[in-house]
């Protein structure tokens, strides 16, 4: 069944896939890197997955960042994405290169210099360690778990060719940085443990990704405890998608998908990234960079 059930999302995508090579968020609809990104992944080694990575190729900015889309002049948290593609498919080339420049230049504006140094004179109270540099989904943003997760899976993947201390450190402070804002219960939300001094909850599909991005960890048992539970339990299918994946990732069982193939693109992408026989493998990092 599981096989059928991969064979079936793979299926799906194949034919969800528009005419420029890339895929929207749903058929028939404009091409966007995030799910291209995850299609790519799910469909590796496979020429509907070439065919969309001279997409993506093409929506690189002479700065290393890459762009959401063809038409959006932006720099995005999905260079990261770009960046464990590049890699996945061996292409160690000056693209895969500037992106990584671009990940070890980019950090969340509550850590530039004046917070930084508000907070040491007391003029700046955060909820957070602002010292430790991590990732925002756009330059100019605060920094979040997710775009920090995955800005740790292509930079501890790309430390095999681009070693370097100033790779190694900035994955230390990202790591630091999501351990600094796990919540209470072992998990994270989006981006705080707490909010006006109130304990915030984790949420499935922050835990799962923060959980990719801290592969190798010894110290995250209460977390794959609330993970398995949250797998049980939650009503959400990206949720168990992501959590599948981060389970896989580390070692652990992970529930099977459902047998129902969903119309949304990314979702489905996901579902075969983390299915049993699923590419999840290369999200792996080995552990720290």
């Amino acid at each position: 069944m599981a096989d059928s059930s991969l064979r079936a999302r793979l299926d799906t995508l194949r034919r969800a896939q528009n005419p420029d090579g890339g895929w929207g968020y749903f058929p028939n609809k404009q091409s966007w890197l995030e799910p291209t990104a995850y299609a790519v992944l799910a469909l590796h080694g496979d020429a509907a997955a070439d065919r969309a990575w001279k997409l993506i190729s093409s929506w690189q900015s002479a700065e290393g960042s890459w762009r959401p889309c063809a038409q959006v002049e932006q720099a995005s948290w999905a260079t990261s994405l770009s960046v464990t593609i590049a890699i996945a498919r061996e292409d160690w080339g000056p693209a895969v290169k500037s992106g990584v420049a671009w990940l070890l230049g980019t950090e969340g504006v509550e850590s530039n210099f004046i917070n930084r140094a508000a907070a040491r004179i007391g003029l700046l109270k955060a909820e957070r360690d602002i010292s430790l540099r991590a990732w925002p989904w756009k330059p100019g943003n605060s920094s979040w778990v997710e775009p920090t997760a995955h800005a740790l899976i292509a930079l501890k993947r790309a430390a095999a060719k681009f070693p370097s201390s100033e790779l190694g450190d900035r994955v230390k402070q990202g790591e630091a940085q999501l351990m600094d804002v796990r919540g209470k219960d072992g998990g994270w939300n989006y981006g705080s443990p707490s909010a006006l001094g109130v304990d915030l909850p984790s949420y499935p599909e922050t835990t799962a990704i923060a959980l990719t991005g801290l592969q190798g960890r010894k110290d995250l048992g209460r977390a794959f405890d609330l993970a398995r539970k949250l797998a049980d339990e939650t009503p959400s299918p990206l949720a168990r998608a992501w959590l599948n994946v981060a389970l896989r990732l580390n070692g652990e069982t992970a529930p099977e998908v459902s047998t129902e193939v969903s119309p949304d693109v990314m979702l489905t992408a996901i579902e075969a990234l983390g299915s049993d026989g699923g590419n999840y493998g290369l999200l792996a990092t080995g552990g720290a960079a």
